[in-house]
């Protein structure tokens, strides 16, 4: 049934509603929890309110001065970078860098983190039914574990050891068991992840040779390189970092991604380190991290294509003097919280900022949906759609093409309602031409680098928002090389 005819002022206050995404079945048990504390604090609004103020101060942010390695053929920094934060060591937490060799040109792509005992771990991996040899390690230790302890982490770029079987997996233990030897741990203490081209199996020699090397080369105070060190085809190096209060003791959390092109996470992204010298029990880390991908990494596309490797993870080594927190909603967690999402939402917004080829940062707000899931869904098929996209590179305002992405959505729509803004321009008002569109205040509009699309479709008061970049001719030249 249709909702009766609003104004446009209630349509854009529903846009600024948070977006709650239901869970899947498939998601863990730890969601149950999760989905308590979402209600609860509504936590997505205060996070894009910090997002919005750590935008507006991203000019005054200190640059992170670790000197790139050289890359042959390096692509341009993207045009909607941002500077990589000024990050504090993390108590617990040592990273070092080493050039392991996969890649013909000199630049490092080895990474390895060590954390102190008592370090508990939890992740979110792919959905991709052709996953990595380095996530199902990493999900079978967690099981294992229950995330109790974890000891190292050993990242590599350049190969991402995904579909190769057996001699996959036996490389990936290789690798796991040099580092549990130098370390003194078990060998399902120590996660891995890699990134780079599918189908390749992984040379673990390259990166046990140089484990010594690395392992003198550990330091507190390392996060830029460790940055550098995961890239791929990005153009810039993504961190982010936050201060936040438990019970009246400070703790840290930072992180770190990587992630250019195959984005359409479905639980995580790319690849995503995050830790906290707060002390937080293993179950109590992985309900958070189960509720808040929801609203960051899984609100953001570059491409629609998910990747076999997609990892996040989060450490939290409990070693800034607070008391431990055994429940993700205890209220003492109430500023963690807050900060966690904000650091999550920084590091996923810069996804997009770096996607390949990437001009634009647009994003998207669907509003008057029948639930959140529909809302979702046709937010996500108009950030993906190649027809918008193309336009959005054209400085386009083809409100034509975002309702023919809304429509093909699938999900419940009121034609004679809906109802599609660029910023504060209407394009389209109750299914018709909008009469105070003006072509020439749209076209300057869409000359903008960080635009916002508004569609409401109609039907109900669900809301959500993605985040998307155009699509360029230069997206297509850099896959078209991506193995040469």
């Amino acid at each position: 049934m249709a909702r009766k005819p609003s104004d446009k002022a209630k349509a854009s206050k529903a846009a600024a509603a948070p977006a709650k995404v239901a869970p899947r079945a498939s998601e863990s048990v730890g969601e149950a929890m999760g989905q308590k504390i979402e209600r609860a604090l509504d936590p997505l609004a205060s996070a894009l309110k910090r997002a919005a103020l750590k935008r507006a101060d991203k000019a005054s942010r200190a640059l992170d001065r670790t000197p790139a390695a050289p890359a042959k053929g390096a692509l341009p920094v993207s045009p909607l970078a941002v500077p990589f934060p000024a990050m504090a060591p993390v108590a617990g937490v040592r990273l070092a860098v080493g050039r392991a060799g996969f890649y013909k040109h000199e630049r490092d792509d080895l990474l390895v983190m060590s954390f102190d005992p008592g370090t508990t771990a939890a992740g979110v991996f792919t959905r991709h039914k052709v996953g990595s040899a380095p996530v199902d390690w990493c999900q079978k230790q967690l099981a294992a574990t229950k995330g109790a302890e974890a000891r190292a982490l050993v990242v590599n770029a350049g190969c991402a050891n995904a579909f190769t079987g057996k001699p996959g997996a036996d490389a990936a233990r290789r690798v796991a068991s040099a580092v549990a030897k130098r370390f003194d741990c078990r060998q399902r203490d120590v996660m891995l992840a890699s990134t780079g081209v599918i189908g390749v199996l992984l040379d673990d020699a390259k990166i046990t040779q140089r484990l010594p090397e690395v392992e003198q080369k550990l330091s507190a105070d390392n996060w830029g390189a460790a940055a550098r060190a995961i890239m791929t085809t990005d153009t810039f190096p993504k961190g982010a970092t936050a201060e936040a209060m438990v019970d009246g003791v400070p703790v840290r959390i930072a992180g770190i991604c990587k992630g250019s092109g195959m984005i359409a996470p479905d639980m995580a992204t790319m690849l995503a380190f995050v830790a906290t010298d707060a002390a937080i029990s293993a179950p109590a880390l992985q309900s958070l991290v189960n509720l808040y991908v929801r609203t960051t990494f899984n609100c953001v596309t570059v491409d629609g294509d998910r990747s076999t490797n997609d990892t996040l993870l989060l450490f939290a080594t409990g070693q800034s003097g607070a008391p431990k927190i055994t429940r993700a909603g205890d209220k003492r967690l109430a500023d963690f919280r807050e900060k966690l999402e904000a650091v999550l939402l920084d590091l996923a917004l810069q996804l997009v900022r770096d996607g390949e080829g990437a001009t634009k940062f647009v994003k998207i707000t669907v509003a008057g949906a029948e639930n959140p899931i529909s809302a979702r869904k046709i937010a996500r098929t108009v950030a993906e759609s190649p027809l918008v996209k193309t336009a959005f590179a054209g400085e386009d305002a083809n409100w034509g093409r975002i309702v023919m992405a809304v429509g093909r959505a699938d999900e419940p729509v009121n034609r004679d309602e809906l109802s599609v803004r660029f910023g504060e321009h209407w394009a389209a008002q109750d299914g018709l031409v909008s009469a105070t569109y003006d072509e020439a205040k749209m076209s300057a509009y869409m000359k903008r680098q960080e635009l916002e699309v508004f569609i409401d479709v109609g039907v109900g008061k669900a809301s959500a928002t993605v985040w998307t970049c155009d699509l360029t001719k230069q997206y297509v030249a850099i896959n078209g090389d991506y193995r040469s």
